[in-house]
């Protein structure tokens, strides 16, 4: 693990900690669903909802609750740090470890089912849902459509998050992802 790594997982950390008060919870997950719900503008009792939150639980299940080293029912920086580092260790297991919830998120922002994430969705997300403000997830965005098209296709946004976890270079777009990694 890099101190970029470091960097950038904080990043994470800070967007995925909904509340600000230091840990991430089921709490904080199902208040990015809230988030996600309204930035769709999906009634709270549509299947679309139900749908979100039952992903968003099942990413709290599945990823960010084995993290919790104490067992308090909240991940700290350092609990989900070192989750990170224990978890990531080769891009080659990417298709196990990240694939599912990517593409999970990847559903999630493509707020039209067109399989493209298009600029509005892109900053609409990550704007609302994740606290990136918008001129930074408008920059990242630009970045990471590398073949112009005005969207991201799902192989796009994979080789972003794959960078973002795995990767190693400041320069890359997917740096800043989460929004921008200062240090």
């Amino acid at each position: 693990m890099t101190a970029l790594q470091d960097l950038k997982y904080g990043q994470w950390f800070r967007g995925a900690d909904v509340d600000g008060d230091g840990f991430i919870t089921h709490r904080d997950v199902r208040m990015m669903s809230e988030r996600y719900i309204g930035a769709r503008g999906a009634a709270p009792d549509s299947t679309t909802a139900r749908t979100l939150v039952e992903r968003m639980d099942g990413f709290w299940t599945q990823v960010i609750a084995p993290m919790d080293q104490d067992g308090d029912g909240k991940v700290d920086l350092r609990e989900m740090t070192e989750g990170f580092k224990r978890a990531l260790t080769d891009a080659a297991l990417y298709p196990q470890q990240i694939e599912p919830v990517t593409d999970c998120f990847f559903d999630l922002v493509d707020l039209d089912g067109d399989g493209r994430i298009d600029r509005a969705e892109f900053q609409l997300m990550f704007d609302a849902v994740a606290g990136v403000p918008g001129e930074d997830s408008a920059a990242v965005f630009t970045a990471l459509d590398l073949d112009g098209s005005g969207a991201l296709d799902r192989a796009e946004f994979h080789r972003a998050v794959t960078e973002f976890f795995y990767g190693d270079d400041p320069d890359a777009p997917a740096t800043h992802l989460f929004g921008r990694v200062t240090g």
